[in-house]
Order: C-alpha cells, then sequence, then structure tokens
C-alpha cells in the first residue's frame, strides 16, 4: 500500500509540476501588462519552467506521499499531495490560489472519513484558520488571507491525529518560517521587511508531524 501510495504521487508530481508552472507564467503576465507598480514580487523559487530532469517534483511529491502513507495511514495521502502542490506553487509564485485550496477542504475531508475523527478534525480546522485569522488582521503585512485558507486545511489533518498534534504543526510552522528568514539576515539576502512565501513552511511543520506519526 505505501508502494502504490509512493506511485501515485510521482503520477501527480507531474501534474504539480504543471500547476506551478502555470501559475508562473500567470504572474509573468499580468506583471508584463501591469503599468503601476504592482505588488513586490515575493517568490523565491524563480518563474522560469522547472527542468524536466532531475524530476525533483515527482520525486519529492512520491517520497511526501509514500512516508505520510507509511507513518499515518492513507486517508491523510490526499492532504499530503494537495498540500505538496500548494507548497511548490506558492514557493514559485508568493501565491496560494483559491481554485486549489478551497477545493481541497470537502476532498481532504472526505478522505479522513475512515479516521473517525473526522469530528475534531473539521474543529480543528476552523481553529487554526481562526488563529491565523487573528494574526492576519493584526498584522496583513506579515501574512495574506491565502495563509490563513490553507491553515484551515493544515489544522483539518493534523487535528485528526489528534490536538496535540495540531498545536505542534502549527507551532513548528511558525518556526521553520522563522528559522528561514532569519537565515536570510544571517546571510544578507534580505532584510527584517523581506516578503517571502509563508505556505511552504507552514505545510512543511504539518507534514513533519504526519511522518513522525504524532
Amino acid at each position: 500500500m505505501v508502494a502504490l501510495m509512493a506511485v501515485i504521487g510521482l503520477v501527480c508530481g507531474r501534474a504539480i509540476r504543471g500547476l506551478a508552472d502555470a501559475y508562473a507564467g500567470r504572474v509573468m503576465a499580468d506583471a508584463s501588462h501591469d503599468d503601476g507598480p504592482g505588488p513586490v514580487l515575493t517568490s523565491h523559487g524563480g518563474l522560469a519552467p522547472v527542468p524536466a530532469w532531475p524530476p525533483s517534483v515527482e520525486l519529492v511529491a512520491a517520497a511526501v506521499a509514500g512516508l505520510v502513507a507509511w507513518r499515518v495511514g492513507p486517508p491523510f495521502v490526499c492532504f499530503a499531495v494537495i498540500g505538496t502542490a500548494l507548497a511548490f506553487v506558492d514557493w514559485r509564485t508568493g501565491l496560494l490560489p483559491d481554485a486549489v485550496t478551497l477545493p481541497a477542504y470537502p476532498i481532504v475531508a472526505l478522505a479522513l472519513v475512515p479516521t473517525g475523527e473526522l469530528p475534531r478534525a473539521v474543529a480543528g480546522g476552523v481553529v487554526l484558520a481562526a488563529a491565523y485569522g487573528v494574526l492576519w488582521f493584526l498584522r496583513p503585512d506579515a501574512m495574506g488571507l491565502g495563509d490563513v485558507k490553507l491553515a484551515g486545511l493544515i489544522g483539518l489533518a493534523s487535528a485528526a491525529l489528534g490536538w496535540q498534534a495540531l498545536v505542534v504543526a502549527a507551532f513548528c510552522g511558525q518556526v521553520l518560517g522563522a528559522l528561514y528568514g532569519l537565515a536570510l539576515l544571517v546571510t544578507r539576502r534580505g532584510s527584517g521587511r523581506t516578503q517571502f512565501p509563508l505556505g511552504p513552511f507552514m505545510l512543511l511543520g504539518a507534514f513533519s508531524v504526519l511522518v513522525l506519526g504524532w
């Protein structure tokens, strides 16, 4: 079963690559038609198409899907694949598109039904989205609404393992993001006002919790 989930992740990786390239192209097109100063581009992954070889996107998707299936079971693989897609898109473009995030809610919820923990999972999604909503309201310059919507999805998946898993996933995401920001400062690649995508670090924190089987 784990091998099958990894193969599914590998196949989905090709679609993830295409999705990330499509949104990167859209960002480039919007920038070329913008006569004003426009928004600050926060992409750290680059907007050029990802080379087909080596198949890095596919291998990452396969690894995440396989590890998550091994540690916590197939019901969480759906979140793993969608989360990987969102991480790649956000890293490359600074966007967490509603067209991916919002439909993921019912899809992930349906996948989690076999766990028997759907009520707690839904409650966890609401709690984490609300917490990030407060952070966004207090500091809208530090994160976007896309991060708030992603937080709900992370809460949905992590709370299915327990409330402690939700807390650890949220904490790890924030710590990883802070460490990356600190690394930018230390290496002088950024300043205290440098913006970067938070979504990949939020998802990395969630994946860490799932893989560790918290």
